[in-house]
């Protein structure tokens, strides 16, 4: 369901919109009452069977754009409780960040398997041959399974010549790589907060539209409005995000209509990350450590820690690219507030941690603030370009692409050490960093750097972002060109390293 429009995303969009155009409007917000209404008019429901039950979902969907948690279904309270209390900008959201609003929810079937009418009743009829619960037989000359016997392996599925056995499973759990999503007592949608790594790949594979993150939105128009300097960090994988009139040259230009006082490139972070994780390689593996894993993406090296807590110590203790310039925009700008602009759900988790929360004051998505570019109705083909970022290297930028961190250390690596090689194996999706994982501790990776990225495709293909991952990684792969390829590890970038750490 990636980079496609749908009745989901729309949803989505006029939410963060109606939400922004009210903080940036100011005044008594418990109009918020009014805009299910709104967004939703009339009489007649028009996805679902009841307009009621419309309106109840974008309510939900309302609080959590503005850090407020989801209302009990069993009691009565105003869509507006707590509103002013969120209204301020330095309320952080409370945990988690991942919601099911429940009443949403399809309770779709958990895996099973179930024969089609492609099924021709064949002669060999091998579906019956390979169950190993005796599951499936033959009635009526057509294969069926008793669900009851049967073990939801799959060998039926694997050997029918018509391929007429297929898998149901609910979407969310099927992109949940942490198996974190089974079902409550009716049979809807239940995540086990202790396994999940608030990925968003749920959120983003829900048909239904039943899972939503909470936002800063709100809150970051609120610290725009009281005057503070607000001080926008933009991930790379911006490139394409916002539509063709959206260039990089009118980036800058666009977000200062919105009242960010300044806009930096978050690959100048990735470029000091690459240094960092340069050294500790060539520092500890082989003789401290057997490999060392990368560090940028916050949901894996949380599934890391939680499933192989063996391996802490070998992820990498190098701060983030957000991190870094944050922390160098803190040491810049006195008194400045820094917002997170990129394609990741779990970096508003990352930026939550005590130890982070004073560099990095708010996390917004490409898709949070696509609202509050149409809440100003911004129109990116009547701004006029500014100057282009080129504030690092190709490398950083790379980062936004699943093997583009591993490849930005080598280059690092080698350039300070030419004749060090150096292995690496690269994993994208959860359910394959834990494969990369697994042959981790059997020893085969000894030697090697490890970069895991949560979302297939990379950062490119985050929980945040509103294109399609293929058109957005050829996207950033010309953006790329434009910056410098090499730059020295001696230059600046190795006296910042030494101020951060300060």
């Amino acid at each position: 369901m990636r980079g496609i429009y749908s009745s989901v995303t729309d949803i989505r969009r006029q939410v963060f919109t109606e939400v922004a155009r009210m903080a940036y409007e100011g005044g008594d917000y418990s109009r918020v009452e009014e805009l299910p209404y709104k967004i939703l008019p009339g009489e007649v429901s028009k996805y679902r069977d009841s307009i009621f039950l419309e309106r109840a979902i974008v309510g939900e969907r309302l609080r959590l754009s503005m850090g407020l948690p989801l209302r009990p279904i069993d009691e009565h309270a105003p869509l507006s409780t707590g509103i002013e209390e969120a209204a301020r900008p330095e309320k952080y959201y409370e945990p988690p960040l991942i919601n099911i609003i429940k009443f949403a929810c399809n309770a779709c079937p958990e895996k099973s398997f179930h024969v089609t009418d492609m099924c021709q009743g064949c002669l060999a009829h091998p579906c019956v041959e390979v169950c190993p619960k005796g599951a499936v037989s033959i009635v009526h000359g057509k294969s069926v399974i008793d669900q009851s016997k049967c073990v939801k392996c799959g060998q039926c599925a694997n050997v029918c010549p018509y391929g007429a056995i297929h898998k149901m499973e609910r979407p969310c759990a099927r992109a949940c790589g942490m198996d974190a999503i089974g079902s409550d007592e009716l049979g809807r949608a239940k995540i086990d907060y202790d396994k999940c790594v608030s990925c968003g790949m749920c959120l983003v594979n829900c048909p239904f539209g039943a899972i939503a993150d909470k936002s800063q939105i709100f809150q970051v128009i609120q610290s725009i409005n009281q005057g503070d300097r607000v001080i926008a960090a933009v991930a790379p994988a911006f490139v394409g995000q916002f539509g063709p009139d959206m260039t990089p040259e009118k980036l800058k230009p666009s977000m200062k209509l919105l009242g960010f006082d300044d806009v930096v490139e978050v690959a100048i972070g990735a470029d000091l990350c690459t240094i960092e994780e340069a050294k500790d390689f060539m520092r500890e593996v082989p003789e401290q450590q057997p490999f060392m894993a990368t560090s940028c993406c916050p949901a894996w090296s949380v599934m890391a820690k939680k499933l192989f807590p063996d391996f802490a110590p070998y992820i990498s203790m190098a701060m983030t690219p957000m991190v870094l310039t944050a922390r160098l925009l803190k040491k810049e700008h006195k008194n400045c507030k820094v917002v997170f602009i990129g394609p990741c759900a779990a970096k508003k988790l990352e930026a939550s941690r005590r130890t982070i929360r004073s560099d990095v004051d708010f996390v917004l998505t490409f898709e949070e603030v696509m609202g509050m570019f149409e809440a100003k109705a911004i129109k990116f083909s009547e701004v006029a370009a500014g100057p282009e970022l080129v504030e690092a290297t190709a490398d950083g930028r790379g980062f936004a692409v699943s093997g583009g961190v591993a490849n930005a250390v080598v280059n690092a690596i080698h350039k300070m050490d030419p004749d060090r090689e150096v292995k690496v194996m690269a994993a994208q999706g959860l359910q394959e960093c834990k494969k990369m994982l697994m042959l981790a501790k059997a020893g085969k990776l000894n030697g090697y750097l490890l970069e895991g990225m949560a979302c297939p495709g990379g950062c490119v293909a985050g929980a945040g972002t509103l294109q399609n991952p293929v058109k957005s990684t050829a996207a950033l792969n010309k953006y790329k060109a434009s910056a410098p390829e090499k730059y020295s590890v001696d230059s600046k970038y190795e006296i910042t390293l030494n101020l951060l750490h300060d």
